[in-house]
Protein backbone atom coordinates (compact mmCIF):
# COMPACT_ATOMS: atom_id res chain seq x y z
CA UNK A 1 0.00 0.00 0.00
CA UNK A 2 2.38 2.18 -0.85
CA UNK A 3 2.15 5.96 -1.27
CA UNK A 4 4.01 7.30 -4.30
CA UNK A 5 2.27 9.66 -6.62
CA UNK A 6 0.43 7.82 -9.30
CA UNK A 7 2.99 6.81 -12.54
CA UNK A 8 1.29 8.82 -16.12
CA UNK A 9 -0.21 5.86 -18.22
CA UNK A 10 2.74 4.21 -19.93
CA UNK A 11 3.09 5.20 -23.41
CA UNK A 12 4.79 3.50 -26.58
CA UNK A 13 8.62 4.89 -26.57
CA UNK A 14 9.61 6.15 -29.99
CA UNK A 15 12.17 4.09 -31.61
CA UNK A 16 13.98 3.68 -34.66
CA UNK A 17 12.35 1.41 -37.55
CA UNK A 18 13.48 -1.99 -37.80
CA UNK A 19 12.93 -2.80 -41.82
CA UNK A 20 9.04 -2.99 -42.91
CA UNK A 21 6.33 -1.81 -41.15
CA UNK A 22 3.45 -4.66 -41.07
CA UNK A 23 1.36 -2.18 -39.10
CA UNK A 24 -2.01 -2.25 -40.65
CA UNK A 25 -1.80 -5.89 -41.84
CA UNK A 26 -4.26 -8.42 -41.15
CA UNK A 27 -4.33 -12.05 -40.01
CA UNK A 28 -7.24 -15.16 -39.57
CA UNK A 29 -5.80 -17.10 -36.39
CA UNK A 30 -6.97 -18.95 -33.31
CA UNK A 31 -5.84 -17.37 -30.19
CA UNK A 32 -4.01 -18.88 -27.98
CA UNK A 33 -2.97 -18.58 -24.35
CA UNK A 34 -3.51 -15.23 -21.92
CA UNK A 35 -0.06 -13.04 -21.17
CA UNK A 36 0.84 -10.92 -18.76
CA UNK A 37 -0.36 -7.43 -19.53
CA UNK A 38 -3.74 -8.48 -20.72
CA UNK A 39 -3.08 -9.87 -24.20
CA UNK A 40 -3.33 -13.27 -25.79
CA UNK A 41 -0.69 -15.15 -27.77
CA UNK A 42 -0.73 -16.11 -31.57
CA UNK A 43 2.00 -16.84 -33.73
CA UNK A 44 1.34 -15.22 -37.60
CA UNK A 45 3.28 -16.25 -40.93
CA UNK A 46 5.92 -13.61 -41.93
CA UNK A 47 5.98 -14.67 -45.65
CA UNK A 48 9.35 -15.45 -45.18
CA UNK A 49 11.51 -18.54 -44.41
CA UNK A 50 13.68 -19.65 -41.34
CA UNK A 51 16.99 -20.44 -42.05
CA UNK A 52 18.26 -23.21 -42.27
CA UNK A 53 15.01 -25.07 -41.92
CA UNK A 54 13.33 -23.92 -44.77
CA UNK A 55 10.20 -23.88 -42.61
CA UNK A 56 8.05 -20.78 -42.80
CA UNK A 57 8.69 -17.99 -40.70
CA UNK A 58 6.39 -17.11 -38.02
CA UNK A 59 6.13 -14.07 -35.48
CA UNK A 60 4.85 -14.22 -32.08
CA UNK A 61 1.79 -11.22 -31.67
CA UNK A 62 0.59 -10.19 -28.55
CA UNK A 63 -3.55 -9.24 -29.07
CA UNK A 64 -5.63 -6.84 -27.33
CA UNK A 65 -9.59 -7.77 -27.09
CA UNK A 66 -9.56 -11.12 -27.58
CA UNK A 67 -9.84 -14.33 -25.55
CA UNK A 68 -8.07 -17.95 -25.67
CA UNK A 69 -9.67 -20.84 -28.18
CA UNK A 70 -11.24 -17.90 -30.75
CA UNK A 71 -10.69 -17.45 -34.10
CA UNK A 72 -10.91 -13.89 -34.86
CA UNK A 73 -8.79 -11.28 -37.41
CA UNK A 74 -6.01 -9.50 -35.50
CA UNK A 75 -5.14 -6.58 -37.06
CA UNK A 76 -1.36 -5.59 -36.39
CA UNK A 77 -0.26 -2.29 -34.21
CA UNK A 78 2.99 -2.21 -33.58
CA UNK A 79 5.45 -4.15 -35.70
CA UNK A 80 8.30 -4.45 -38.03
CA UNK A 81 10.06 -7.03 -39.96
CA UNK A 82 13.42 -6.67 -37.86
CA UNK A 83 10.98 -6.63 -34.16
CA UNK A 84 11.13 -10.10 -32.01
CA UNK A 85 7.57 -9.63 -31.54
CA UNK A 86 4.46 -7.67 -32.98
CA UNK A 87 1.09 -5.95 -31.22
CA UNK A 88 -2.44 -6.43 -32.55
CA UNK A 89 -6.03 -6.14 -32.25
CA UNK A 90 -8.80 -8.58 -32.96
CA UNK A 91 -10.62 -6.25 -35.09
CA UNK A 92 -13.73 -9.13 -35.65
CA UNK A 93 -14.23 -12.26 -34.05
CA UNK A 94 -15.46 -15.22 -35.89
CA UNK A 95 -15.59 -17.79 -33.28
CA UNK A 96 -16.56 -16.35 -30.16
CA UNK A 97 -15.77 -18.22 -26.88
CA UNK A 98 -18.35 -18.74 -24.25
CA UNK A 99 -16.83 -16.10 -22.12
CA UNK A 100 -16.99 -13.02 -24.36
CA UNK A 101 -19.37 -10.44 -23.48
CA UNK A 102 -20.90 -7.36 -24.95
CA UNK A 103 -18.51 -4.85 -23.27
CA UNK A 104 -20.53 -2.10 -20.78
CA UNK A 105 -18.10 0.59 -21.44
CA UNK A 106 -19.04 1.92 -24.98
CA UNK A 107 -15.47 3.02 -25.38
CA UNK A 108 -14.26 -0.37 -24.94
CA UNK A 109 -12.60 -2.31 -28.20
CA UNK A 110 -9.79 -1.50 -30.69
CA UNK A 111 -8.47 1.65 -31.33
CA UNK A 112 -10.60 3.54 -28.34
CA UNK A 113 -10.06 4.08 -24.85
CA UNK A 114 -7.19 1.77 -23.41
CA UNK A 115 -7.75 1.84 -20.16
CA UNK A 116 -10.05 -1.39 -19.46
CA UNK A 117 -8.12 -4.48 -20.65
CA UNK A 118 -10.94 -7.36 -20.07
CA UNK A 119 -14.61 -5.47 -20.59
CA UNK A 120 -15.10 -8.09 -22.82
CA UNK A 121 -14.99 -10.87 -20.63
CA UNK A 122 -17.20 -12.09 -17.89
CA UNK A 123 -16.24 -11.48 -14.76
CA UNK A 124 -15.34 -14.69 -13.55
CA UNK A 125 -13.64 -15.33 -16.65
CA UNK A 126 -11.33 -12.59 -15.96
CA UNK A 127 -10.45 -13.73 -12.53
CA UNK A 128 -9.25 -16.89 -14.24
CA UNK A 129 -7.44 -15.40 -16.97
CA UNK A 130 -5.58 -13.48 -14.13
CA UNK A 131 -5.11 -17.00 -12.02
CA UNK A 132 -3.56 -18.29 -15.13
CA UNK A 133 -1.16 -15.46 -15.71
CA UNK A 134 -0.20 -15.85 -11.53
CA UNK A 135 0.19 -19.56 -12.34
CA UNK A 136 2.39 -19.06 -15.43
CA UNK A 137 4.87 -16.56 -13.61
CA UNK A 138 5.61 -18.72 -10.67
CA UNK A 139 6.03 -21.45 -12.74
CA UNK A 140 8.38 -19.63 -15.20
CA UNK A 141 10.13 -17.24 -13.16
CA UNK A 142 9.54 -18.41 -9.05
CA UNK A 143 10.20 -21.82 -10.53
CA UNK A 144 7.73 -23.20 -8.38
CA UNK A 145 7.23 -27.06 -9.64
CA UNK A 146 3.70 -28.69 -9.56
CA UNK A 147 4.94 -31.87 -8.56
CA UNK A 148 6.19 -30.21 -5.44
CA UNK A 149 4.15 -30.88 -2.91
CA UNK A 150 5.00 -27.83 -0.17
CA UNK A 151 5.49 -25.53 -3.73
CA UNK A 152 3.42 -27.40 -6.20
CA UNK A 153 -0.57 -26.54 -4.81
CA UNK A 154 0.39 -22.56 -4.46
CA UNK A 155 0.18 -22.57 -8.45
CA UNK A 156 -3.49 -23.30 -7.98
CA UNK A 157 -4.12 -20.02 -6.64
CA UNK A 158 -7.55 -18.71 -7.09
CA UNK A 159 -8.33 -14.08 -7.65
CA UNK A 160 -10.44 -13.74 -5.06
CA UNK A 161 -13.29 -11.50 -5.73
CA UNK A 162 -13.54 -8.02 -3.39
CA UNK A 163 -16.85 -6.56 -2.21
CA UNK A 164 -17.19 -3.47 -3.30
CA UNK A 165 -17.59 -3.22 -6.86
CA UNK A 166 -20.67 -3.89 -8.95
CA UNK A 167 -20.35 -6.70 -10.73
CA UNK A 168 -16.70 -5.22 -12.04
CA UNK A 169 -17.54 -1.70 -12.62
CA UNK A 170 -17.90 1.75 -10.49
CA UNK A 171 -14.91 0.65 -8.16
CA UNK A 172 -12.59 3.40 -9.06
CA UNK A 173 -12.89 5.68 -5.91
CA UNK A 174 -10.26 8.20 -7.86
CA UNK A 175 -9.89 8.61 -11.26
CA UNK A 176 -7.51 11.17 -13.56
CA UNK A 177 -8.38 11.58 -17.12
CA UNK A 178 -6.49 13.26 -20.25
CA UNK A 179 -8.26 16.40 -21.90
CA UNK A 180 -9.27 17.05 -25.36
CA UNK A 181 -7.78 20.43 -27.04
CA UNK A 182 -11.30 21.80 -26.21
CA UNK A 183 -11.20 20.95 -22.62
CA UNK A 184 -12.98 17.85 -22.41
CA UNK A 185 -13.04 14.49 -20.35
CA UNK A 186 -10.65 12.02 -22.67
CA UNK A 187 -9.10 8.60 -21.97
CA UNK A 188 -5.72 7.70 -23.72
CA UNK A 189 -5.73 5.08 -26.39
CA UNK A 190 -3.58 2.02 -25.27
CA UNK A 191 0.34 2.73 -25.84
CA UNK A 192 -0.43 5.91 -27.23
CA UNK A 193 -0.97 10.06 -26.55
CA UNK A 194 -4.02 10.07 -28.73
CA UNK A 195 -7.29 10.41 -26.83
CA UNK A 196 -11.02 9.67 -27.24
CA UNK A 197 -13.45 11.72 -25.21
CA UNK A 198 -15.26 10.12 -22.42
CA UNK A 199 -19.01 11.45 -21.23
CA UNK A 200 -18.31 8.53 -17.86
CA UNK A 201 -15.98 6.18 -16.75
CA UNK A 202 -17.75 2.96 -15.68
CA UNK A 203 -14.88 1.42 -13.71
CA UNK A 204 -15.08 4.79 -11.89
CA UNK A 205 -18.00 5.46 -9.04
CA UNK A 206 -20.25 8.93 -9.74
CA UNK A 207 -18.78 10.55 -6.62
CA UNK A 208 -14.96 9.98 -7.40
CA UNK A 209 -12.60 12.37 -7.46
CA UNK A 210 -9.96 13.10 -9.67
CA UNK A 211 -6.37 14.07 -8.21
CA UNK A 212 -6.07 17.59 -6.34
CA UNK A 213 -3.47 19.07 -4.21
CA UNK A 214 -4.36 18.83 -0.28
CA UNK A 215 -5.37 15.93 2.18
CA UNK A 216 -8.31 13.96 2.29
CA UNK A 217 -9.31 10.92 5.01
CA UNK A 218 -9.42 7.77 4.24
CA UNK A 219 -10.75 5.21 6.17
CA UNK A 220 -9.73 1.07 6.70
CA UNK A 221 -11.71 -1.15 9.20
CA UNK A 222 -12.85 1.57 11.27
CA UNK A 223 -9.54 3.92 11.26
CA UNK A 224 -9.05 6.76 9.21
CA UNK A 225 -5.69 7.73 7.80
CA UNK A 226 -5.03 11.04 6.35
CA UNK A 227 -3.85 11.25 2.41
CA UNK A 228 -2.06 12.95 0.04
CA UNK A 229 -5.17 13.67 -2.42
CA UNK A 230 -3.42 13.60 -5.27
CA UNK A 231 -0.85 10.63 -3.49
CA UNK A 232 -1.20 7.00 -3.79
CA UNK A 233 -4.01 4.90 -1.76
CA UNK A 234 -5.78 1.45 -2.87
CA UNK A 235 -8.69 3.18 -5.37
CA UNK A 236 -10.83 0.02 -4.57
CA UNK A 237 -13.33 0.40 -1.44
CA UNK A 238 -12.82 -2.84 -0.26
CA UNK A 239 -9.23 -3.19 -1.18
CA UNK A 240 -7.25 -1.79 2.43
CA UNK A 241 -9.22 -3.97 4.25
CA UNK A 242 -8.80 -6.86 2.51
CA UNK A 243 -5.36 -6.48 2.72
CA UNK A 244 -5.00 -5.27 6.01
CA UNK A 245 -6.66 -8.34 7.46
CA UNK A 246 -4.99 -10.92 5.57
CA UNK A 247 -1.67 -9.32 5.98
CA UNK A 248 -2.59 -9.57 9.88
CA UNK A 249 -3.68 -13.92 9.27
CA UNK A 250 -0.33 -14.55 7.48
CA UNK A 251 2.01 -12.84 9.59
CA UNK A 252 -0.20 -13.32 13.03
CA UNK A 253 2.09 -10.92 14.87
CA UNK A 254 1.90 -10.99 18.76
CA UNK A 255 2.67 -8.54 21.91
CA UNK A 256 6.21 -8.33 21.95
CA UNK A 257 7.38 -8.75 18.23
CA UNK A 258 9.64 -6.70 16.32
CA UNK A 259 8.50 -5.53 12.86
CA UNK A 260 10.03 -3.45 9.62
CA UNK A 261 7.08 -2.46 7.18
CA UNK A 262 8.87 -1.23 4.07
CA UNK A 263 7.87 0.77 1.69
CA UNK A 264 4.90 1.73 4.73
CA UNK A 265 2.99 4.74 3.17
CA UNK A 266 0.76 6.39 5.43
CA UNK A 267 1.04 3.71 7.77
CA UNK A 268 -1.98 1.95 7.08
CA UNK A 269 -0.06 -1.95 7.90
CA UNK A 270 2.22 -0.05 10.23
CA UNK A 271 -1.12 0.74 12.09
CA UNK A 272 -2.50 -2.69 12.55
CA UNK A 273 0.32 -3.93 13.23
CA UNK A 274 1.32 -1.78 16.06
CA UNK A 275 -1.98 -2.39 17.71
CA UNK A 276 -0.67 -5.78 17.70
CA UNK A 277 2.29 -6.02 19.00
CA UNK A 278 1.84 -3.60 21.49
CA UNK A 279 3.67 -1.06 23.60
CA UNK A 280 6.36 -3.64 24.33
CA UNK A 281 6.60 -4.61 20.85
CA UNK A 282 8.48 -2.33 18.11
CA UNK A 283 7.42 -1.20 14.57
CA UNK A 284 9.48 0.78 12.22
CA UNK A 285 7.97 1.91 9.21
CA UNK A 286 10.49 2.90 6.17
CA UNK A 287 8.99 5.48 3.02
CA UNK A 288 10.55 6.56 0.14
CA UNK A 289 8.35 9.56 -0.17
CA UNK A 290 8.73 12.09 2.22
CA UNK A 291 5.38 13.27 2.15
CA UNK A 292 3.88 10.62 2.38
CA UNK A 293 6.10 9.30 5.67
CA UNK A 294 5.18 12.51 7.19
CA UNK A 295 1.97 11.83 7.11
CA UNK A 296 2.28 8.55 8.81
CA UNK A 297 3.78 9.94 11.77
CA UNK A 298 0.70 11.55 12.44
CA UNK A 299 -1.41 8.37 11.47
CA UNK A 300 0.62 5.75 13.74
CA UNK A 301 2.28 7.76 16.58
CA UNK A 302 3.52 4.89 18.39
CA UNK A 303 5.57 3.99 15.33
CA UNK A 304 9.56 4.39 14.64
CA UNK A 305 9.14 6.43 11.10
CA UNK A 306 12.37 6.63 8.58
CA UNK A 307 11.68 8.85 5.32
CA UNK A 308 14.19 7.32 2.82
CA UNK A 309 14.89 4.72 -0.19
CA UNK A 310 14.29 1.10 1.45
CA UNK A 311 17.69 -0.12 0.35
CA UNK A 312 19.77 2.60 1.32
CA UNK A 313 17.62 2.87 4.97
CA UNK A 314 18.35 -0.91 5.44
CA UNK A 315 21.97 -0.53 4.95
CA UNK A 316 22.33 2.41 7.16
CA UNK A 317 19.97 1.88 9.91
CA UNK A 318 18.05 -0.94 11.79
CA UNK A 319 20.19 -3.75 11.42
CA UNK A 320 19.40 -5.99 14.43
CA UNK A 321 17.15 -9.04 13.92
CA UNK A 322 13.45 -8.29 13.73
CA UNK A 323 10.88 -10.84 14.03
CA UNK A 324 8.21 -9.72 11.02
CA UNK A 325 8.79 -8.01 7.83
CA UNK A 326 6.14 -6.38 5.49
CA UNK A 327 6.93 -5.88 1.93
CA UNK A 328 4.62 -3.44 0.00
CA UNK A 329 7.02 -2.42 -2.79
CA UNK A 330 6.12 -0.95 -6.14
CA UNK A 331 4.69 -2.19 -9.13
CA UNK A 332 8.86 -3.29 -10.00
CA UNK A 333 9.03 -4.93 -7.03
CA UNK A 334 11.20 -5.14 -3.77
CA UNK A 335 14.66 -6.65 -6.07
CA UNK A 336 17.26 -8.14 -5.03
CA UNK A 337 19.01 -5.28 -3.15
CA UNK A 338 15.99 -5.21 -0.89
CA UNK A 339 15.35 -8.70 -0.66
CA UNK A 340 19.19 -9.48 0.68
CA UNK A 341 18.44 -6.98 3.42
CA UNK A 342 15.43 -8.45 4.42
CA UNK A 343 16.81 -12.00 5.50
CA UNK A 344 20.29 -11.10 7.20
CA UNK A 345 17.33 -9.43 9.76
CA UNK A 346 16.50 -13.30 9.68
CA UNK A 347 12.31 -12.94 10.29
CA UNK A 348 10.39 -15.65 11.06
CA UNK A 349 7.66 -14.71 8.42
CA UNK A 350 7.71 -11.93 5.81
CA UNK A 351 4.50 -10.60 4.20
CA UNK A 352 4.68 -9.86 0.61
CA UNK A 353 2.03 -7.29 -1.15
CA UNK A 354 2.60 -7.51 -4.63
CA UNK A 355 0.87 -5.18 -7.59
CA UNK A 356 2.56 -7.22 -10.06
CA UNK A 357 2.87 -10.97 -10.42
CA UNK A 358 6.35 -11.00 -12.12
CA UNK A 359 7.79 -8.74 -9.62
CA UNK A 360 6.27 -11.11 -7.06
CA UNK A 361 7.30 -14.31 -8.86
CA UNK A 362 11.27 -13.09 -9.44
CA UNK A 363 11.44 -11.80 -5.56
CA UNK A 364 10.43 -15.01 -4.45
CA UNK A 365 12.66 -16.69 -6.51
CA UNK A 366 15.46 -14.35 -4.64
CA UNK A 367 14.51 -15.43 -1.02
CA UNK A 368 14.18 -18.79 -2.05
CA UNK A 369 17.93 -18.35 -2.65
CA UNK A 370 18.38 -17.27 1.08
CA UNK A 371 16.54 -20.11 2.19
CA UNK A 372 12.91 -18.60 2.22
CA UNK A 373 10.16 -20.16 1.21
CA UNK A 374 6.59 -19.62 -0.25
CA UNK A 375 4.37 -20.81 2.84
CA UNK A 376 1.15 -18.93 1.44
CA UNK A 377 -0.22 -16.94 -0.96
CA UNK A 378 -3.86 -15.20 -1.89
CA UNK A 379 -4.51 -12.92 -5.01
CA UNK A 380 -7.20 -10.71 -5.29
CA UNK A 381 -9.35 -9.17 -7.70
CA UNK A 382 -8.40 -5.63 -7.00
CA UNK A 383 -8.94 -3.94 -10.56
CA UNK A 384 -11.51 -5.42 -12.47
CA UNK A 385 -12.22 -5.07 -16.23
CA UNK A 386 -8.43 -4.82 -16.29
CA UNK A 387 -5.17 -7.35 -16.03
CA UNK A 388 -4.25 -6.17 -12.89
CA UNK A 389 -4.62 -8.17 -9.60
CA UNK A 390 -3.01 -8.01 -6.04
CA UNK A 391 -1.23 -10.89 -4.38
CA UNK A 392 -0.35 -11.37 -0.50
CA UNK A 393 2.16 -13.93 -0.11
CA UNK A 394 3.96 -15.62 2.91
CA UNK A 395 7.38 -16.26 3.31
CA UNK A 396 8.97 -18.17 5.97
CA UNK A 397 12.58 -19.96 6.69
CA UNK A 398 12.89 -23.32 4.72
CA UNK A 399 12.76 -25.26 7.94
CA UNK A 400 9.42 -23.46 8.77
CA UNK A 401 7.95 -24.40 5.01
CA UNK A 402 5.81 -27.18 6.37
CA UNK A 403 3.82 -24.35 8.52
CA UNK A 404 2.23 -22.59 5.07
CA UNK A 405 -1.12 -21.97 4.86
CA UNK A 406 -3.28 -23.05 2.48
Amino acid sequence: MNSRPRRPARTARPRKPRGRSRVGERFETVAGPIAHGGHVVVRVPTGGVHEPTGEPETRVVFVRHALPGERVLVEITEGTDGDRFWRGDAVEVLEASPDRVTPPCPYAGPRRCGGCDFQHVAPAAQRALKAAVLREQLTRLARLDPADPLLGPFLDTVVEAVPGDDDGLRWRTRQSYARTPDGRRAMRLHRSHDVIPVEDCLIARTDAREPAPGTVTETALGRSFTVAADGFWQVHPGAPGVLVDTVLELLDPGPGESVLDLYSGVGLFTAFLADRVGPEGRVVAIEGDRRASDLSRDNVPAAEVAAGEVGHVLSTSYAGPVDLVVLDPPREGARRGVVEQVVTRTPRAVAYVACDPAALARDVAIFAEHGYRLAGLRAFDLFPMTHHLECVALLVPGDDADNRVE
